[in-house]
């Protein structure tokens, strides 16, 4: 099932589909020097309340994304 990373639940893990078109290059290029590439596992580790910055586990490090771009990356959720 695709959905986009900001819909990932705290402890689920996911692998990066892509990326929105609507996602602007600078960030994409960004994201990718992170770790967040296609097929990059990512688990989510805190979904904090009131709409803050989820975090994320990519490659032993945890990042920090606000909705805004979160919702431009495309995820299959794994098993």
């Amino acid at each position: 099932m695709i959905k986009t990373l900001w819909e990932l639940m705290q402890g689920e893990k996911c692998l990066v589909q892509g990326f929105s078109q609507a996602l602007d290059e600078s960030y994409r290029v960004r994201l990718m020097e992170l770790g967040f590439h296609p097929g990059e596992q990512v688990t989510c580790v805190q979904v904090p309340r009131l709409g803050a910055p989820k975090l994320y586990r990519v490659n032993n490090t945890i990042y920090s994304l606000d909705d805004s771009v979160a919702t431009l990356v495309d995820i299959r959720v794994s098993e």
